[in-house]
C-alpha cells in the first residue's frame, strides 16, 4: 500500500474559510496529526479515524511522526490553522525529508495544500490595509535570533512598509512587540493606525483599531493568536476600518470615474 502525506493549512478555525481541497483531503486521510488546538478546528470531520495529538513544542516528534507513517502505507494529514506554508509545519517536513535524500518524483507523495494565513483572515476583518507592498515580521525568537529580527523590522520601517506582526507577545516575550513599536517610532507618526486582532473568526474574536502611540495601553489583547497590522505613511482610518490607498486616486477622479448607463 502506497501512504501519502498531505500538510493541510485549514484557515482561520471557521469551515467557512477552509478551501474544499482541505476538507477533500482530511477525508480521505485515515490519519491525523497535529497541536492538539488544531486538531479541535476539525473535529468534526475526523470521527474515526486515527488521531494523534501534540503538545505545542513537540514540532519535531510530530513531523517525524507523520512521515513515518507515511511511509508505513498510511494517508496522513498534518493539520495546521493559517497556512502550514507561513510560519507552519511545512517548512519542518520538506527540512526533514531533504536531509534524508528524499526524492519527490519518487518517493513519499507529499502535498502541501494551502489554506487562509492571519494575515489574509484579519485583514479582511479590518478593510483593506494591504493594498500596497507590506512585509510580514514575527515576533518570535526561539528559533530566530532578536537581533535579526530587528534588522528585519527597522528595514520595513525604513521602506515605508504596511508590517504585519506575528507572534506578538506570550507570556515569556513582553519587550519584543515594546521595542519594535520604539524602533517603528522612528520613522513613523504616533498617529500611524495600528490593528490588533485576535482569534480572527472564532468565538473568542476581538479587534482593537488603535495607533502606535497608544498600541501598549492594548497589551491585554496580544498573544499567540493575536496578528497586529500596522499601517504605513499612507494608511488612515475611516469609520473603523483601516485603508491603505491602492493609488488610483492620483490618476483619476474617483468620483467621476462611475460607469455611465
Amino acid at each position: 500500500m502506497t501512504g501519502k502525506l498531505y500538510i493541510v493549512g485549514v484557515g482561520p478555525g471557521h469551515h467557512d474559510h477552509m478551501t474544499f481541497r482541505a476538507k477533500h483531503v482530511i477525508e480521505e486521510s485515515d490519519t491525523i496529526v497535529g497541536y492538539e488546538t488544531y486538531v479541535n478546528l476539525v473535529e468534526d470531520l475526523i470521527d474515526g479515524k486515527d488521531i494523534h495529538r501534540y503538545a505545542m513544542t513537540q514540532e519535531v516528534e510530530r513531523a517525524h511522526q507523520c512521515i513515518d507513517l507515511a511511509k508505513e502505507g498510511k494517508i496522513v494529514s498534518l493539520v495546521s490553522s493559517g497556512d502550514p506554508g507561513i510560519y507552519g509545519m511545512a517548512g519542518l517536513i520538506f527540512e526533514i525529508l531533504a536531509e534524508s535524500g528524499w526524492n519527490p518524483e519518487s518517493d513519499l507523495q507529499v502535498e502541501l495544500v494551502p489554506g487562509v494565513s492571519a494575515l489574509n483572515s484579519c485583514a479582511s476583518l479590518i478593510g483593506s490595509p494591504l493594498m500596497t507592498d507590506f512585509a510580514v515580521v514575527s515576533m518570535s525568537d526561539l528559533l530566530v535570533p532578536w537581533e535579526i529580527i530587528v534588522k528585519r523590522v527597522e528595514a520595513a520601517a525604513q521602506g515605508d512598509y504596511v508590517i504585519v506582526i506575528y507572534n506578538p507577545s506570550s507570556k515569556k516575550r513582553i519587550h519584543q512587540l515594546q521595542d519594535t513599536r520604539k524602533l517603528l517610532l522612528k520613522y513613523r507618526k504616533p498617529s500611524t493606525p495600528v490593528a490588533i486582532i485576535k482569534g480572527a473568526f472564532r468565538k473568542s474574536q476581538t479587534i482593537v483599531m488603535t495607533d502606535l502611540e497608544h498600541l501598549e495601553e492594548h497589551s491585554d489583547k496580544l498573544g499567540m493568536i493575536s496578528t497586529v497590522i500596522v499601517g504605513n505613511s499612507s494608511t488612515y482610518n475611516f469609520k473603523d476600518l483601516m485603508i491603505n490607498p491602492r493609488g488610483y486616486t492620483s490618476k483619476y477622479n474617483l468620483q467621476e470615474q462611475k460607469i455611465q448607463n
